[in-house]
C-alpha cells in the first residue's frame, strides 16, 4: 500500500504514519517542516491555503490519503480535487462534533448533522470546519470518501493536553479534586486503536461515515484517574467531589477538568455515541490502563512537558483554585 498522509508528524497523523510504516507501507508525508516526520516516511513540503502551497502534491499516485486538517473546509475541498483520480480512498479524520447539539444518547452516524459547505472559510466554528471537510471529500471521492467521526481521542503524543494534565497532577501528589460519579461511562479513543482501524478500512476500501470512539462503558471516570495514580506511584490522594459541588465551586467541566463533564446534555453528546459500525468493520478498543501506562511513558520521555497544539487553549485546573474547592 502507498500512503499518503497530510498531515503525519503530530498526535493522530503520526500514529498514522507510524502505524502504516510498521505495516511496510511505503508513506509520504506532507507537511508544512515544522516538525520532523517519523523515521522511514518520505517527505513534501508545503503548506495549504496558500498561494502555490500544493505544488508537490501535482504528481504522484497514492492507494490512500489521509487528511487529518481541522482548518477551513475549502483547504480540503482544493487538496481532494487535486488528488481525485490519483489515490482510492481519501480517509478524513472528522469528529462526532458534526452531529447537531444536543445529540441524543445512543446516536449513530445517520443523526442530524449541523449545516455547513464544502467552501467555506476560515471563519466558521469547529463543528461547521469538520462537516464542511467531510463535505469537500465526499464530493471529489465520492463512495470512497471515509469520514472518520473521532469522539474524545487520547494516548501518546497528545498535544491538546488532557490525559497529561491528569497524569502530571496525580504524579505531585497529595489531595486531588476528583470530579465525580466515580462511576461514570466514559468513551474515548486511544489514537493508536484509530490508526490501526482507519487503516484496516482504507486497506479494505472502505467508505461513508463512522463514529470513531469505544464503546459506552469502556472505562469509568474512577478507572481513569485510579490508573493515573497507578502508574505515576505518587500516592495521590483521590478526593470523590459530587458534580453539584464541583460546578458551585465555578470549575469548569471539560476545560478545568479535562476529559470529564457531569451528566446531562453535554455528556450524553460526547459519552454515549453509538459505534455499532465500527465495530462490526473491525475496531478493539485497548483497555484504559495500557493508554494511560503508555502516555506516562512518553511523557517522562520529554521530561514531562506534552506538546501544546497553539491553536488549542491550555486546559487544567488552577492549584489555588483547587485547594479552595477542596477546602470548602
Amino acid at each position: 500500500m502507498k500512503l499518503l498522509t497530510l498531515g503525519g508528524t503530530e498526535f493522530v497523523g503520526r500514529a498514522v504514519v507510524e502505524d502504516a510504516l510498521e505495516r511496510g507501507w511505503e508513506v509520504t508525508v506532507f507537511h508544512r517542516g515544522r516538525h520532523q516526520a517519523p523515521p522511514g516516511a518520505g517527505e513534501l513540503l508545503g503548506e495549504r491555503g496558500t498561494e502555490g502551497g500544493l505544488a508537490a502534491l501535482e504528481h504522484g499516485e497514492w492507494d490512500a490519503v489521509v487528511d487529518t486538517w481541522s482548518g477551513a473546509p475549502a483547504a480540503v475541498r482544493e487538496t481532494a480535487r487535486l488528488l481525485a483520480g490519483r489515490a482510492r480512498t481519501y480517509a478524513y479524520v472528522s469528529s462526532r462534533s458534526v452531529y447537531t447539539y444536543p445529540a441524543k444518547a445512543g446516536l449513530d452516524e445517520d443523526g442530524p448533522v449541523v449545516d455547513a459547505a464544502p467552501g467555506d472559510g476560515p471563519d466558521v466554528d469547529y463543528a461547521r470546519a469538520k462537516r464542511g471537510g467531510e463535505l469537500a471529500a465526499a464530493e471529489s471521492f465520492g463512495d470512497h470518501a471515509l469520514l472518520v467521526r473521532a469522539g474524545l481521542i487520547l494516548g501518546p503524543y497528545e498535544n491538546i493536553g488532557r490525559l497529561p494534565w491528569w497524569l502530571n497532577r496525580i504524579a505531585r501528589g497529595g489531595p486531588v479534586l476528583a470530579p465525580g460519579p466515580r462511576d461514570l461511562p466514559l468513551q474515548y479513543i486511544d489514537v493508536r486503536d484509530l490508526a490501526a482501524w482507519l487503516l484496516d478500512a482504507a486497506h479494505s476500501g472502505l467508505g461513508g461515515a463512522y463514529n470513531l470512539v469505544s464503546p459506552p462503558g469502556h472505562t469509568t471516570t474512577g478507572e481513569l484517574l485510579g490508573a493515573c495514580a497507578a502508574v505515576t506511584g505518587s500516592g495521590a490522594e483521590l478526593r470523590w467531589t459530587e458534580p453539584e459541588k464541583v460546578l458551585a465551586a465555578g470549575i469548569e467541566p471539560w476545560s478545568e477538568l479535562p476529559v470529564w463533564l457531569p451528566p446531562g446534555e453535554l455528556y450524553d453528546t460526547l459519552h454515549t455515541g453509538d459505534v455499532s459500525r465500527a465495530l462490526a468493520t473491525g475496531l478493539r478498543c485497548r483497555p484504559v490502563t495500557e493508554t494511560v501506562a503508555d502516555t506516562w511513558k512518553w511523557l517522562r520521555s520529554l521530561g514531562g512537558t506534552a506538546p501544546q497544539r497553539p491553536d488549542r487553549p491550555t486546559v487544567g485546573l488552577d492549584p489555588a483554585k483547587e485547594a479552595a474547592a477542596l477546602g470548602a
